[in-house]
């Protein structure tokens, strides 16, 4: 007798798109979690088998969102690929992600409205943040070392791009007409790398 092939990567994603597409129709306060076994086509046993509660899912959510090709991103500290380089291709890691992350627009924008007053989301957000700063960090403390970068605050520079990643997406939301956040991103970062890497009067002499 052959082994029963393993359903449950291919059940978790049927739920989680489920409830992605339940929260963008209901919103996270007013969705079930009999909504979510509805829109699955799965009964609630099967449902609270693989997640107990709405938060159980959103946690999962926020890992497809935003932690895709985590170790994509992580193994780029220790390559051998210049600084400038290495924040090219988090940035380009960034775009496709944010390309996927389109369509889940509207689930993603009311957690982060959430994260204002609900200690949940909040904690979610901040380990988003704490782990994107951990890896950005030791790129731009490696450029500034080899004298690839101008001596910069290494902190202030992880957050000026991550305000460039999540205020481009922003943008988007409030006038998809101007702003294309491919081209946006791509745009931002170079400026931003450029001030990293530009000489000023001081610097020259």
């Amino acid at each position: 007798m052959s082994p029963r092939p393993d359903v449950s990567k291919e059940r978790k994603n049927q739920i989680l798109d489920a409830a992605t597409e339940v929260f963008s129709k209901k919103g996270f306060q007013k969705a079930r979690m009999d909504d979510i076994a509805e829109e699955a086509k799965l009964g609630k046993g099967t449902l609270y088998w693989y997640f107990k509660s709405k938060e159980s899912i959103v946690i999962q959510i926020f890992d497809r969102i935003f932690y895709r090709e985590a170790e994509e991103l992580i193994a780029l500290v220790d390559s051998p690929l210049t600084a400038t380089e290495k924040i090219n291709r988090y940035a380009e890691r960034v775009i496709k992600d944010v390309n996927n992350l389109l369509k889940f627009a509207p689930v993603a924008f009311e957690f982060l409205s959430l994260a204002f007053r609900n200690k949940f989301f909040k904690k979610a957000f901040k380990k988003y943040f704490q782990d994107y700063m951990q890896t950005l960090l030791p790129i731009i403390h490696q450029g500034i070392e080899s004298g690839e970068f101008r001596e910069i605050d290494a902190e202030e520079a992880a957050i000026a791009l991550g305000a460039i990643f999540e205020g481009t997406l922003l943008l988007w939301v409030y006038d998809t007409s101007l702003v294309d956040p491919s081209h946006h991103i791509r745009a931002g970062v170079q400026l931003l790398l450029n001030s990293f890497t530009r000489l000023n009067s001081k610097d020259a002499g």
